[in-house]
């Protein structure tokens, strides 16, 4: 329990409240828990969408014909 709480609450109910507070803490951290993995979950579904994506155009591109590199090899 913080000790701002231990000069307010009376110490005949400490442990009472102890437990509520272990409780509460427990259930935040497991909550903020879900949320990093659904969050990691989402990125990391966005990031393979996303590579995939840029290979598909990366191919695409790689077919197509390079006009600027034909610019380049006159110059030479």
């Amino acid at each position: 329990m913080p000790e701002e709480l231990q000069q307010i609450i009376p110490a005949t109910l400490s442990p009472i409240i102890q437990e509520t507070f272990a409780a509460i803490s427990s259930t935040r951290e497991f909550y903020q828990e879900v949320k990093i993995r659904d969050d990691r979950k989402i990125y990391c579904a966005w990031y393979h969408t996303t590579a995939q994506r840029h290979r598909q155009e990366l191919e695409q591109m790689r077919g197509e014909l390079n006009i600027l590199g034909w610019f380049r090899f006159k110059r030479r």
